[in-house]
């Protein structure tokens, strides 16, 4: 299932956001996206519709299998995409706002090449 480019990047977000400090909650989304309140909360809701997150009576957001799925996904492409552009010599702010674009176009079989190729010139 295809999902937009917006939603990938919530799921992302909440990805870092779990890994980096335990629990997350819309505010927190809204601190680091710096997004406004109600469109995180329109996007939570479509998230939560879709079966990509969970939230509990406190508020707290947790991503389904399926939200984790596509959040680590994308991040790993996001990861692997900026180390790469970095490598190659493009400086780490275009090479991390290259990634972010990349990210959510790039076929899954290029995506492969790329880290085959990427593990092989270590």
């Amino acid at each position: 299932m295809k999902i937009r480019e917006s939603a990938e990047n919530y799921l992302e977000t909440i990805l870092i956001l779990s890994q980096r400090k335990g629990s997350v909650r819309s505010i927190d989304i809204v601190d680091e996206l710096e997004f406004s309140k109600p469109s995180v909360s329109v996007a939570m809701k479509k998230l939560r519709k879709s079966g990509h997150i969970q939230m509990d009576a406190d508020g707290y957001i947790t991503l389904t299998d399926k939200g984790r799925s596509i959040a680590e996904t994308i991040y790993e492409r996001h990861r692997l995409l900026s180390n790469w552009l970095i490598q190659l010599g493009v400086n780490q702010e275009k090479a991390v706002e290259d990634a972010c674009r990349i990210e959510h176009v790039i076929s899954a079989e290029s995506f492969e090449a790329i880290k085959k190729h990427v593990s092989e010139h270590i």
